[in-house]
């Protein structure tokens, strides 16, 4: 069984976090995200110390308990230190490059792949073989580094593709002559 909501969160300083009703509001020095929890979860605070409690021991109650507290801790995370995902580009020939907004990817396709930099989040491309995605809302950055990868996901053979930086692709083993 999870504990996970059961452990309070400490709100860092120049973090102002606001509830009304099931609607929660976090700003920070690097910016302000809103969502909308779950009713059922009552949350308390008190001396920049947030505690959640669940009306009943059900299986969806014990769900959202520790869902809730980890949305509100990654909103507080956030908006204090952000959040980053890095990936790096394995082939000859693929490489990466950053035009205003765009970033456009050379993945072995016969045209380049350009992706939109979406609202709250930041694209960079520190080499020519790397992206970083940063954000202060986790899903999104994750959601984006993600459709990044899925542009040309690592390849079992030579392992050539878009991964994460530290991904282990596990490489399978050629077909060999009789």
């Amino acid at each position: 069984m999870s504990r996970i909501g059961l452990n309070p969160i400490q709100i860092p300083e120049g973090v102002e976090v606001k509830f009304d009703d099931n609607t929660v509001t976090v700003k920070g020095p690097k910016g302000e995200l809103t969502r909308t929890l779950h009713q059922d979860i009552k949350i308390n605070v008190e001396d920049n110390t947030i505690t959640f409690e669940r009306p009943s021991d059900h299986k969806a109650h014990r769900a959202l308990h520790g869902t809730t507290r980890s949305l509100i801790n990654n909103m507080i995370e956030g908006v204090h230190k952000g959040f980053e995902k890095q990936l790096e580009i394995i082939g000859v020939g693929y490489r990466a490059q950053k035009q205003g907004n765009k970033t456009t990817i050379n993945a072995g396709y016969s045209h380049p792949v350009e992706i939109e930099q979406p609202e709250g989040i930041e694209i960079e491309v520190p080499k020519n073989t790397q992206i970083v995605v940063k954000g202060i809302d986790k899903e999104l950055v994750g959601a984006v580094a993600a459709n990044i990868r899925a542009i040309r996901s690592p390849e079992p053979y030579k392992g050539k593709g878009i991964r994460y930086m530290g991904e282990n692709v596990r490489q399978k083993e050629g077909k060999t002559a009789k």
